[in-house]
């Protein structure tokens, strides 16, 4: 199973409460730039939220150190102390989830924790479970034929 942040754009009326609480929960400040969920307006009062969906999983099969991994409910995690700042997974990342902040060392992504979910006045999001789909385990796959041919090649 995979732990995720669900998001129902319908319900969504763009009030920013969220992307408060997780930049207060990670970054100790309120600055809508270091949230990991984002709130995009489309116009007439639609809105789009963004947060990693953690099936995608292509930022870890990307990543030249393996400083992203998937704990065991499921949720990638940057690992800190091994992230170069290549900042490869934020480039790869198809729906902007994996996001960087240009003061900091290392990329973050949304990690399931709840704080958005408590402060929406309006439950456009919730923390869900979804089955792991072979899809999502590529880039592990991928990582490993990386390393069984490094293992194998003549030095």
């Amino acid at each position: 199973m995979i732990k995720y942040l669900r998001l129902d754009d319908a319900r969504c009326v763009g009030c920013m409460e969220c992307v408060a609480a997780c930049s207060r929960t990670f970054t100790k400040e309120e600055n809508p730039a270091k949230s990991r969920i984002q709130v995009q307006e489309l116009g007439a009062g639609r809105f789009h939220l963004v947060a990693c969906d953690q099936e995608c999983r292509r930022c870890v099969g990307e990543c030249p150190v393996q400083a992203i991994t998937v704990n065991k409910q499921g949720v990638v995690m940057v690992n800190r102390k091994l992230c170069v700042g290549c900042l490869a997974c934020v480039a790869v990342c198809p729906i902007g989830a994996m996001r960087f902040y240009p003061a900091e060392s290392v990329p973050y992504n949304c990690v399931a924790c709840g704080a958005c979910v408590k402060a929406c006045p309006k439950e456009a999001l919730s923390i869900a479970e979804k089955d792991d789909s072979p899809a999502s385990r590529l880039p592990f796959e991928a990582a490993a034929a990386v390393a069984r041919s490094a293992e194998e090649a003549p030095l």
